[in-house]
């Protein structure tokens, strides 16, 4: 996904981002309001969302709950690790950029079952996997392109999926209070 394609969301979610974008550039094109937009491709790491893929499939399989998947889990999907999000949010702080969008991702894709699996052998222990019909609006996959941010921010991801999840795990299994 590059970010000069046009988006044509087909979710409530997709489309409130995009007006949300839309009237970021309104304000800087009109009023001057300083505004990037970026544009997140599937956040994870230690405190995140509970709502959130990751956060769910390794609270269930280390409790040995249920994990609901939409679909047949082979939608591939970007992740991004929290750190690697705040390295863009402070580049992005730094440049002449204003008015602009970038993509913040992870830079490569894997399917929900092999991100299940993966975390299954971080954990050492099976999921328990239960799969319902595919959602509505739910894009089958997702990519990244951080061309433009590499360009313009000097912007890279540097957290492989393996180690942001390691990282994850072991924050999950030791949480570390806020600082």
């Amino acid at each position: 996904m590059k970010e000069d394609a046009r988006p044509l969301p087909v979710s409530p979610y997709g489309v409130t981002k995009l007006a949300a974008e839309n009237l970021c550039y309104l304000y800087w094109k009109n009023y001057g309001v300083p505004v990037v937009s970026l544009r997140y491709f599937t956040v994870y790491g230690p405190r995140q969302r509970p709502d959130m893929a990751i956060h769910r499939f390794v609270h269930a399989i280390l409790n040995e709950r249920e994990i609901q998947i939409y679909g047949d889990g082979q939608q591939l999907r970007d992740f991004t690790f929290v750190n690697d999000v705040i390295d863009a949010l402070e580049l992005a702080t730094q440049r002449e950029v204003k008015g602009e969008v970038f993509n913040i991702g992870g830079g490569h894709t894997i399917s929900v079952n092999a991100l299940i699996q993966s975390i299954e052998s971080l954990v050492g222990k099976k999921a328990r996997i239960r799969h319902v019909e595919q959602q509505k609006g739910d894009a089958r996959d997702t990519l990244a392109d951080t061309a433009k941010a590499q360009r313009l921010l000097s912007w890279s991801p540097q957290t492989d999926l393996g180690c942001g999840l390691k990282t994850y795990i072991a924050w999950v299994l030791n949480p570390s209070p806020v600082q």
